[in-house]
């Protein structure tokens, strides 16, 4: 086996973290959080820190990233700072009381938007929609050569035998991928439920984007 090596790195990172985590304790409980949360603060503030760092690692340059980045850097230094003696901890001035107390909800606003904004590298990725059939052009029709509709002019007009007019061919039913039929059965369901009417085709066509004879063939499936 081999023989384990420190790393100075991390044993320096540990030093770190346990220091700042214990002056972000103490800054809490001179603002008059004791208990639990004066042990809760550290760890929102480390968290923030490391969320804001994650996202800029991950999802690139962000003005977001790096504002919370800052401000989670900051309350971590301020703690370092404050409880150097540059303080009275024994008599905690008022602003020190208040930034503790509002710091709860500061921090759960990073986090949400950390969370749920997309970042640069997913809004440049293109969005998955639904497969549609893509629309085929009919074939070009065959040009007839210029000797050929000479000699056919030449030829002596004979009337035809009349027929029965044949009937017009059914058109074949549009093919309609499930996925899309389900995304437009919720529109429809959305567009009831706020209008109280059943939505009609040229709605649902505008609200899918798909052609006429596509979302005729959704409509029928929506019945």
């Amino acid at each position: 086996m081999g023989r384990i090596r420190p790393d100075a790195v991390l044993v320096q990172a540990v030093i770190a973290g346990a220091l700042s985590f214990a002056h972000l304790h103490d800054l809490a409980a001179a603002a008059g959080q004791d208990g639990w949360k004066a042990w809760a603060y550290p760890i929102s503030v480390d968290l923030l820190l490391v969320a804001a760092w994650r996202r800029l690692r991950g999802g690139g340059p962000s003005r977001l990233a790096w504002c919370w980045f800052l401000i989670a850097l900051v309350a971590s230094l301020g703690a370092n700072v404050a409880t150097a003696g540059f303080l009275d901890l024994q008599h905690p001035p008022p602003w020190l009381r208040f930034g503790i107390a509002g710091w709860p909800a500061l921090a759960f606003l990073g986090g949400t938007l950390l969370a749920h904004t997309r970042s640069a590298v997913e809004a440049a990725e293109p969005s998955t929609s639904p497969d549609v059939a893509p629309a085929t052009n009919p074939a070009p029709a065959p040009v007839q050569a210029p000797d050929r509709v000479a000699k056919a002019a030449d030829l002596p007009v004979t009337a035809a035998p009349a027929q029965p007019p044949r009937p017009a061919p059914v058109p074949a039913p549009t093919p309609v991928p499930a996925a899309l039929v389900a995304h437009a059965r919720k529109v429809a369901d959305e567009h009831r439920t706020r209008t109280g009417d059943p939505i009609d085709t040229d709605t649902l066509r505008a609200r899918l984007g798909v052609p006429p004879q596509l979302a005729d063939a959704i409509a029928a499936q929506l019945t």
